[in-house]
């Protein structure tokens, strides 16, 4: 079993910093969310053919990959808080870039740009907030970067109503106003200390004491011994993620991203007016719907983040893992028999959004944070958000073939089935992490 560590009191820098921190998951969503009210007037303005529109749409994808892959290596070399600027400034140059490019070919950088800032920020956000957070907190504190891509989602299509009617430049606009975000995130970025862990590993000792005595003056000691304990224990191990000790938590953190995106999730949030159509709804009623899920992720993300430290990564993870398998499999059926009823998969979707938002959507970040130890903590949380993003690519790009050759209920029942499986792994393997240091952590996942 992991030890428990003591709930003190939050300490306010330490909430500050993860609220800053966090930003880059509201610049995270914000950035893959706005290009929908811009999209039809880029290929319009610049005569784009259907693959050239689809690149367009699709590039900050790719950049995100990318920055997913490599990540871990800037937050390793450079240290965490010197990543987190990077990130902040490639946010900075893809807002402002992508407002004022004068042709589709620096418009496609910009947005490449701004991908790897999506990738990279999936990577550091919540590698860095784990490392600074009390134990007792840690769900909460990273479960804010989950909270804040939902929030920069919302803003996103909010933003993009509300610039909608300023003329033919507005797209411009749609796209210009992340750069605010983008600034406050840079600029806040230089109050956040750099992660003692990742100071003390480096050999900057006095640097790191300094920074646990902000977090938890009473026990700077002890939490130093702990992480050059660890540092001495696996001296002896490889540097490389694949080496054989590491066994355990890297197939943990790829079941869990692959489980993350194989219960169609992306799918459903790309493709939600398409997936009402399907049953019978009018255009805008689907996309009221649509509008419908992004607020439904939002409320049940919130509460999955208050109550990840108080039930645990796992008991969230078996309670949401039965209500997907029921929402999809009821959603399968409906398709099966063509009987939809109006709003029946309206709701069983809302539902299902709301399951996953407690569970999976709430855990990601935070465990894949949790499982690593301190010496390959970066290079495993990059192997997780990439496994993630290279999932959530190939399901978005293959969802409306497999909907259109097997059908709406043979493609959920896929996805039933594979929530199935997810339930006997979080059963089987899931460790619970909650209220344990990271080093506890280790000690456990960790072949020695």
């Amino acid at each position: 079993m992991f030890t428990k560590t003591s709930s003190a009191m939050l300490p306010r820098n330490v909430l500050f910093w993860s609220i800053v921190t966090a930003l880059g998951g509201f610049l995270f969503g914000f950035d893959t969310a706005v290009i929908s009210g811009a999209e039809k007037a880029i290929q319009q303005l610049w005569h784009l053919s259907a693959f050239e529109h689809g690149f367009t749409i699709s590039i900050a994808l790719i950049g995100t990959v990318i920055g997913a892959i490599f990540g871990g290596i800037p937050s390793d070399k450079l240290g965490r808080r010197q990543t987190l600027r990077g990130i902040a400034a490639l946010y900075l140059v893809s807002a402002v870039g992508t407002a004022l490019a004068p042709g589709w070919g620096l418009f496609m950088v910009c947005r490449f740009l701004g991908g790897l800032g999506v990738g990279a920020s999936s990577v550091t956000a919540p590698l860095y907030i784990s490392e600074i957070s009390p134990a007792a907190s840690r769900g909460k504190l990273v479960g804010l970067f989950q909270f804040n891509i939902v929030t920069g989602i919302l803003v996103a299509y909010l933003s993009n109503y509300l610039l909608a009617g300023l003329g033919e430049h507005s797209w411009r606009l749609m796209l210009g106003v992340q750069a605010v975000p983008a600034l406050i995130f840079l600029l806040l970025l230089f109050r956040v200390p750099e992660s003692p862990r990742w100071l003390l590993l480096h050999g900057r000792l006095d640097e790191g004491r300094q920074v646990l005595a902000r977090i938890s003056p009473g026990t700077v000691d002890a939490d130093a011994a702990a992480i050059l304990t660890s540092q001495a224990d696996t001296a002896h191990h490889s540097e490389s993620l694949w080496a054989g000790q590491y066994r355990t938590p890297v197939l943990l953190a790829v079941a869990f991203a692959f489980f993350n995106q194989v219960s169609g999730i992306n799918a459903i949030i790309y493709y939600a007016p398409r997936i009402f159509e399907m049953t019978g709804l009018g255009q805008g009623a689907a996309l009221l719907s649509s509008a419908g899920i992004g607020l439904v992720n939002f409320i049940f993300t919130l509460l999955g983040v208050n109550l990840i430290d108080r039930f645990g990564r796992r008991t969230l993870m078996l309670v949401g893992s039965v209500g997907l398998i029921a929402t999809l499999g009821l959603v399968a059926r409906a398709f099966y028999t063509e009987q939809f009823g109006g709003v029946l998969v309206p709701v069983l979707l809302f539902v299902y959004i709301a399951f996953f938002a407690f569970s999976q959507g709430a855990v990601i970040w935070v465990f894949i944070s949790e499982i690593f130890p301190n010496a390959v903590r970066a290079k495993g949380q990059a192997l997780g958000s990439s496994t993630h993003w290279v999932m959530a690519t190939a399901i978005a790009f293959t969802f409306p073939y497999f909907a259109e050759k097997l059908g709406g209920g043979n493609t959920f029942a896929f996805f039933c089935a594979m929530m199935v499986l997810q339930l006997v792994f979080v059963w089987r393997f899931m460790p619970e992490t909650k209220g344990t240091s990271l080093e506890s952590a280790e000690r456990v996942l960790v072949m020695h």
